[in-house]
């Protein structure tokens, strides 16, 4: 494949891109996880994550993986696979992606065509590297009904709306135990402490404050 070098926590524009051509990026970088692609109406930018951007998605993606352990929940990890649609001319690649309560709809499939399957119920997108494409517009347009947005003012949850816009809410759709807040206590040890202690303490606080009248809440 041509070698496209984008600096880590940078980005590269393209314009004039139709769908075919966006589809065959996707197949030359699929080998390389290491960059993200964002294509929105025939613009395509290929985004080369930082270590910064890297440690902060790990980080809130092992959260929702302790969330769902303590709180009893199934969930199915898409990580950042590819989620596009054709008629909307639009795709996108986030940090993170999960199904949670509509986990057994997906159980047993690799492969997601938004025609049919349902979108993620939860997205991750660390936002600390500047960008040229409205991302969250494009996650309205596939429908996904949350994503934690973490950017350098901090972390909000955001949730889809009737009107297919975002609207930041205290506390998260899939976890109403959680505020934004309460996640970035945890994230600023990572200037401390290693991983697995920041990991062991937000355990901890979870298990101190996950509901306890009638047991943990089960998907749907």
């Amino acid at each position: 494949m041509p070698q496209t070098r984008v600096p880590p926590g940078q980005s590269l524009l393209l314009d004039q891109v139709d769908w075919r051509s966006y589809l065959r990026f996707l197949r030359l970088f699929s080998g390389r996880p290491s960059f993200r692609l964002t294509y929105d109406r025939g613009v395509l930018e290929i985004m080369s994550p930082s270590g910064r951007h890297d440690h902060f998605a790990y980080l809130l993606g092992r959260f929702v993986d302790t969330l769902t352990e303590e709180l009893g929940l199934k969930v199915k990890a898409g990580r950042c696979m590819t989620f596009r649609r054709r008629r909307a001319r639009r795709g996108l690649e986030p940090d993170n992606s999960y199904w949670i309560a509509n986990e057994a709809r997906v159980q047993n499939q690799d492969e997601i065509d938004l025609r049919v399957d349902p979108p993620p119920d939860l997205c991750i997108e660390v936002d600390i590297t500047a960008r040229s494409l409205n991302r969250m517009s494009i996650y309205a347009t596939l429908g996904v009904p949350e994503v934690w947005r973490l950017n350098e003012q901090g972390l909000t949850f955001n949730v889809l709306q009737s009107n297919r816009r975002y609207a930041v809410n205290d506390h998260s759709l899939a976890f109403p135990l959680l505020t934004p807040d309460d996640v970035m206590r945890f994230l600023v040890l990572r200037l401390s402490v290693d991983d697995n202690e920041v990991v062991r303490q937000f355990r901890d606080w979870v298990r101190q404050n996950k509901p306890t009248s009638g047991g943990a809440p089960q998907n749907p």
